[in-house]
């Protein structure tokens, strides 16, 4: 969907490389720039996570990408760059506020030679106010944005969830503000200025519980585990007699069915969340008398919402997500067989497929070069200056 469109990747750690991967997944030509010493994900890696010395990290965000190495301390290597930015649809950057100005690259330096680029900066809390310096990463972000605090039961420490979701949410706005700048210059014929930021990520996904705080509604965490201070019960994970199982949004009259107990019935419909912990204990009083399997089978029988509760190895085993096809698989010349999450939409029935292997460091320099219209000596030249640098 995206053949023809050429992006220029500045891009480390999480937000930038996932977001340029989803562009990159639809057809985009994705030209990541590394510094000699390569992006930061290909020497960190979640829990030393390396297959075959290949960053697990590396791997899951950069396929379909080419990659090349330049020296953006060498006049040569920026120069290289600009002609490369000339010809470009997107340039998109996760570095800190301020460093593509000083390295001649910001959007006012590169708009007067190519008025059409799309320029996309995604950042920790945005491009100027009070934290523009300050470093952004996703467990910090979660701790700011009242996100950490508003997770777990009352009494507990504040919780952070358990995946980088404020980094992943990050990028596919970053990618949603590419996509709707490009559909814009097709009308306009100007490029624009896309920002997207951790913090705003954050708060974006609390649109609905911070609505209800901002117009007077205030709720608290339940020590009887809700899973949300604003929800009414059930709404949490409950034990059953041998595990765990979820329930959501079930009417006082479904309860008393399920659970054969008639104390749900006399409640009043407007004194639901008041009574949401008498409601909530009952309900965990009641589940933990039988086994995982035995509500499962009666919560499906009466419709009442439920979920089990999955580690990792259920997930991927589950047959709604193998029927998806979540989960694809690669086979690196390095790394082997690697298993990683695929694109998460779908177009006409089809998920897109991997077209490049996550590249090799400099793999792509001398290519992309050859495409800028460089001679064989004068491509020499810059790789004997250390302007740029190739895979081998």
């Amino acid at each position: 969907m995206l053949s023809g469109i050429k992006v220029v990747s500045f891009t480390h750690f999480l937000q930038g490389p996932s977001a340029t991967q989803l562009l990159a997944d639809l057809g985009a030509d994705v030209i990541k720039v590394e510094p000699p010493q390569g992006a930061f994900e290909r020497s960190w890696s979640g829990p030393d996570a390396y297959v075959g010395g290949v960053s697990v990290f590396f791997l899951l965000g950069n396929r379909n990408a080419r990659s090349v190495v330049v020296d953006l301390k060498n006049d040569e290597g920026k120069a290289m760059l600009r002609r490369l930015l000339d010809g470009a649809d997107v340039l998109i950057e996760s570095f800190r506020p301020g460093v593509m100005d000083r390295l001649g690259l910001g959007y006012e330096h590169l708009r007067a030679t190519n008025p059409r680029l799309v320029y996309c900066s995604l950042s920790g809390y945005g491009s100027d106010g009070p934290y523009r310096d300050r470093p952004g990463q996703d467990v910090l972000i979660q701790s700011l944005s009242g996100l950490a605090a508003a997770t777990g039961a009352a009494g507990a420490h504040p919780t952070p969830v358990g995946a980088s979701l404020v980094d992943q949410h990050g990028a596919v706005l970053g990618a949603l503000g590419i996509l709707a700048a490009l559909h814009g210059r097709e009308r306009t014929g100007e490029g624009t200025r896309v920002e997207s930021n951790l913090l705003n990520a954050a708060l974006d996904l609390q649109l609905e519980p911070l609505s209800y705080f901002l117009n007077g509604f205030r709720g608290e965490r339940s020590a009887s585990g809700i899973s949300s201070p604003f929800y009414k019960a059930p709404y949490g994970v409950f034990a059953t007699a041998d595990g765990h199982i979820t329930v959501s949004l079930t009417s006082t009259d479904a309860l008393a069915k399920v659970l054969d107990e008639p104390w749900f019935n006399t409640i009043e419909p407007d004194q639901e969340y008041a009574m949401r912990e008498h409601i909530n204990a009952r309900i965990a009083d009641r589940i933990a008398e039988h086994p995982t399997e035995y509500w499962t089978t009666r919560f499906a029988e009466h419709r009442i919402w439920y979920a089990p509760v999955n580690d990792y190895a259920d997930v991927v085993a589950d047959p709604q997500v193998e029927h998806n096809k979540t989960v694809m698989t690669i086979n690196h010349p390095q790394a082997g067989e690697i298993r990683l999450p695929a694109h998460p939409v779908r177009y006409d029935g089809q998920r897109p497929g991997l077209r490049r292997l996550p590249p090799q460091l400099g793999e792509h320099t001398r290519e992309v070069l050859d495409e800028l219209g460089y001679t064989s000596a004068e491509i020499t030249q810059l790789l004997e200056t250390g302007a740029v640098r190739d895979h081998g």
